[in-house]
């Protein structure tokens, strides 16, 4: 569900590109990203920093695009917060801090050290490529394109990602047949 809703302002602004324009699509963009974070609030949650930062950079983008009536600006917004995130997360690591250590070892994830900090500059270096990657889309395509590339280009590198990391991890993790194993309970067995 939270994949989705952190997905909500793109899918309608893929949506609302190929039934209007850019110019309808932006607006959508930012009425869903004030709905987003609106339900969030609602729901008695906290809101990222992360999603603050996306509501401020699409009302400022995305309001430029429609005050001027120039696509440039949409186009960079993804820029701005991919950089914006990579420069965040390697960042964090010259203050002694690891925000992916800080997010995924609430799960109970644990690794040891020199692994955080890599995950942490792997989460930054790719963020700064993926931004610079919509740069290119958006200025070597037509603006068709660069929306299809925003939807499931962004969504696609972001799962890549993902799974290539997960993968990463799992060398780190202790094997089920390294754990010792339970004995049954009172009752259980044979």
């Amino acid at each position: 569900m939270k994949f989705l809703l952190d997905f909500f302002p793109v899918i309608l602004f893929f949506v609302a590109y190929k039934l209007s324009d850019i110019f309808v699509a932006t607006g959508v963009a930012i009425a869903a990203t004030f709905i987003q974070i609106g339900y969030v609030l609602i729901r008695g949650r906290k809101v990222t920093g992360m999603q603050w930062a996306s509501l401020v950079i699409i009302g400022v983008f995305g309001g430029a695009t429609l005050l001027l009536r120039d696509e440039t600006f949409i186009k960079w917004k993804p820029t701005v917060l991919y950089w914006l995130a990579g420069v965040v997360f390697l960042g964090a690591l010259a203050f002694k801090q690891n925000l992916v250590k800080a997010i995924m070892s609430e799960g109970g994830l644990e690794l040891p050290e020199r692994v955080w900090v890599r995950l942490a500059i792997a989460w930054g270096i790719f963020f700064i490529f993926k931004g610079t990657l919509n740069l290119w889309v958006a200025y070597t395509f037509p603006t068709d394109v660069w929306v299809d590339f925003k939807l499931f280009g962004g969504m696609g590198l972001m799962l890549a990602f993902v799974l290539a990391q997960a993968w990463w991890i799992s060398r780190y993790l202790p094997d089920e047949a390294e754990k010792p194993a339970q004995a049954p309970a009172k009752g259980e067995g044979p």
